[in-house]
């Protein structure tokens, strides 16, 4: 009897590396669970490089400083918020329609669990850390508010409403959407809203501020 001995041949060279800009997807996933689990002080380089399956060589090769890792995962969180503020979703979209949109991005953005933790511990350890109060503060905070005041400016631009300081206004809109809930979040009084609070707070808002800005 002959047997028939064929040898499942394995492909040669070394096996497929991801690209760059899929590891730092990754690294960023690893340090935002390092950063919620142990704060940014005690978050380890080695362990968020374990965690992403890379070399802490190729860690420092994309990411040179901790502060560096912490300020891409801040603006990572942002941008998706900015991609659900698509302007040509929203320029399709009437007043009313436009607002609630704007205002549910930005409610789901800041009042997910994930930013209230991010956010406590930006408070907590800005004092050793500032660079981390100045990163959150341009990524997030600048950058959310220009995309929402430029949409007010858009808006008083169509001649729907009419605001004399639309960068006040969209400070105040912000807050009233968010400061409550958040604030009561980040002190442990209550869990962070669900997405139907969220959207229903967004209605609320929107109610209340074009019944005082309405053309």
């Amino acid at each position: 009897m002959v047997q028939n001995h064929n040898i499942e041949k394995k492909p040669r060279g070394r096996p497929q590396v991801r690209c760059d800009e899929d590891t730092r997807s990754v690294l960023i996933e690893a340090a935002n669970k390092q950063f919620h689990e142990n704060g940014y002080a005690a978050a380890s380089i080695a362990a968020i490089a374990q965690e992403a399956g890379v070399s802490t060589k190729t860690l420092y090769r994309l990411f040179p400083t901790k502060a560096d890792l912490f300020s891409e995962m801040v603006s990572d969180r942002t941008g998706r918020f900015l991609l659900a503020l698509d302007p040509g979703t929203l320029a399709t979209a009437g007043l009313r329609q436009g607002l609630e949109r704007m205002l549910m991005a930005y409610g789901m953005l800041t009042l997910s669990q994930d930013t209230i933790t991010i956010t406590r511990l930006v408070i907590g350890e800005s004092d050793r850390f500032p660079e981390l109060a100045t990163s959150f503060y341009e990524k997030a905070i600048d950058r959310t508010n220009a995309s929402m005041e430029n949409w007010l400016r858009r808006q008083m631009e169509h001649g729907l409403i009419k605001l004399e300081d639309p960068h006040a206004a969209c400070g105040m809109l912000r807050g009233m959407m968010i400061m409550e809930p958040q604030r009561a979040a980040m002190l442990r009084q209550l869990p962070a809203p669900n997405i139907e609070e969220i959207a229903a707070r967004a209605k609320m808002c929107a109610d209340i501020f074009l019944k005082g800005c309405t053309a």
